[in-house]
């Protein structure tokens, strides 16, 4: 009975490494979205304190309550990801969210084993929804959508996404539409666009 137990044991420990092992190499094909190319990134705004930074990103209408990691560049030049399918990552190197400019932030579409990650009914989301981004001290960033818009995975506007200035902003991005096996990757990225309505 022992030696039974122990095979069992020493068998579901080996396919959870294997499981581990293939979930985080997906992981690093599901990038999102490219930064708009810049030789150096620009550093966080110098208006931001620490406690300005975000915590937590809140969808209702998805029953989304996500922590909020910091994230950069990887190193083809892409922005980078979470490093845990139920969080989002804050693009550091841009607008802290509730800043003038775009800030944005990022989540998994599923955990590459299709398991459904953080973002995966972004999609659902729908004009005059609201968001929330609790920050690190404690006050309520509340964002309402604009617009909700798919592109192709080579056709994304990041100079829009990333660049926009006029007021603040805050961009959600995941993948969409189908994984491409040759390329792997998917072949859209949806943008939930928003602007910031009031800082409670």
């Amino acid at each position: 009975m022992d030696r039974t137990r122990y095979v069992v044991t020493a068998a579901l420990t080996a396919l959870a490494v294997v499981v581990f092992v293939a979930t985080l190499a997906r992981a690093t094909l599901l990038t999102p979205i490219e930064q708009a190319a810049t030789s150096t990134p620009p550093a966080v705004s110098a208006f931001a304190a620490p406690g300005d930074y975000p915590a937590r990103l809140r969808v209702p209408a998805l029953g989304i309550n996500a922590h909020v990691q910091e994230t950069g560049r990887t190193a083809s030049g892409a922005m980078g990801t979470p490093t845990v399918f139920a969080d989002v990552a804050w693009y550091k190197y841009g607008p802290v969210p509730g800043q003038l400019g775009s800030a944005v932030i990022d989540g998994h579409v599923d955990n590459g084993l299709a398991l459904a990650g953080v973002f995966a009914h972004l999609p659902k989301t729908q004009v005059g929804d609201e968001l929330f981004v609790d920050t690190k001290d404690g006050r309520a960033l509340r964002f309402v959508v604009t617009a909700v818009v798919s592109y192709p995975y080579d056709a994304v506007p990041t100079e829009l996404i990333f660049n926009r200035a006029d007021k603040p902003r805050l961009n959600l991005i995941t993948c969409a539409g189908s994984w491409d096996k040759t390329k792997k990757l998917y072949d859209k990225r949806v943008v939930v666009f928003t602007e910031l309505v009031v800082a409670e």
